[in-house]
């Protein structure tokens, strides 16, 4: 059976010491022994932590303050309470040893109805404290699920509403699986170049951005089949209407949140830029707010260049696929026309993954074959 009696190592130069303590701490106690500093440090480094130690201070080579020092150095050991044990009684002295970080400070000769009570007051102290840290990693464990739960379901419901709009449309299977990882990708790619502070977002705010993406096209649901799986070219009427599909789906994801109570979401928010802006270009000649360079949201310049990308070496009904190479010179061709050219840096610098990303994410029916 385990012994769950606390733990207390004691540690004096002076054999006769080490036996007085062990007799006065046993058999309540578990009690191990070191007769030297470094040895001390050796017990230290072995499980089971003590819960407390009774450490000497003048001893040969290693004094007791060093070994404090060094174990406050030890991220196992840190918060383990020491109690120096000494026959230095000035008032300088015990001022000194519970500066260094000692919790308390005995002197010699003993007296043992005293040490025991502090060293069971130490020992409850430490003990509560254990007992305090286990339940805030459980805690943390239960929060770690439960948010890991939500954003399950919340990537399940935005991936739902993605395939219902997908399901009017006539574009592959997997779009939004690969440009939910390139549009991640090139936010990686941007943080790691230019940092959060100029950027104005955090390796967090890049996976939000990115889970939000599949929700780009939603606005569609709202076109007509006529106009959105016509086979040919449309013409200017049926073309502004299919345009209506980016603040369409900003409107819905906005009108989304009211009913839910209107609290502010930041996944959200850019689910709404992307979908209403992933059509404007760099140049100020996209739709549907005609913006320009900087001013169009980064969320949406991401996706921008992802979903003409997938859309390029994707064959749809009125067009073969592109070679990922082809894909690539255009979209380099573009850069400062359609698409932002720190954006179309990253992209050009991570062409090797995105070729990844395009065959592991290949619909079935349609294999990317295309050598990179």
């Amino acid at each position: 059976m385990d012994d769950t009696r606390p733990l207390i190592l004691i540690v004096d130069d002076n054999p006769q010491n080490l036996a007085v303590l062990g007799a006065l701490l046993q058999p309540q106690y578990r009690v191990r022994a070191a007769n030297s500093g470094p040895r001390a440090l050796q017990l230290l480094s072995r499980a089971p932590q003590p819960h407390l130690v009774l450490l000497d201070v003048m001893m040969p080579g290693m004094d007791g303050y060093e070994v404090l020092a060094r174990m406050r150095e030890l991220p196992d050991c840190r918060s383990i309470p020491v109690i120096f044990v000494t026959a230095m009684e000035a008032s300088e002295d015990e001022e000194h040893g519970l500066v260094s970080g000692a919790v308390d400070y005995v002197t010699k000769p003993l007296r043992p109805a005293v040490l025991r009570a502090r060293v069971a007051a130490h020992v409850a102290l430490r003990c509560a404290q254990l007992q305090l840290d286990d339940r805030n990693a459980d805690l943390e464990r239960e929060v770690s699920r439960r948010l890991a739960e939500i954003q399950c379901m919340r990537d399940i419901g935005i991936h739902a509403l993605a395939r219902l709009a997908e399901t009017r449309d006539n574009e592959t299977g997997n779009h939004i699986l690969r440009t939910r990882e390139y549009v991640r990708l090139l936010g990686q790619r941007l943080l790691a170049r230019f940092g959060e502070r100029s950027l104005g977002l955090d390796a967090h705010d890049i996976d939000m951005i990115a889970r939000s993406a599949p929700l780009h096209d939603i606005g569609k649901v709202g076109i007509p089949d006529s106009i959105l799986l016509k086979p040919g070219k449309l013409d200017p009427e049926e073309r502004a209407i299919m345009q209506t599909h980016a603040a369409l789906g900003a409107a819905a994801i906005a009108q989304a949140e009211r009913d839910a109570g209107g609290q502010a979401m930041k996944h959200l928010d850019y689910a709404k830029q992307i979908a209403r802006s992933h059509h404007e270009r760099w140049d100020g000649a996209g739709y549907p707010d005609g913006l320009s360079g900087e001013a169009i949201p980064l969320p949406a310049r991401l996706m921008a260049l992802a979903d003409v990308f997938d859309a390029l070496v994707s064959p749809r009904v009125y067009k073969r696929p592109w070679s990922l190479e082809a894909a690539r010179s255009y979209i380099l061709e573009q850069s400062g026309k359609h698409f932002d050219p720190a954006v179309v840096g990253v992209f050009d610098a991570a062409f090797d993954e995105f070729c990844g990303i395009a065959h592991r994410l290949a619909d079935e029916a349609e294999p990317v074959l295309h050598p990179c």
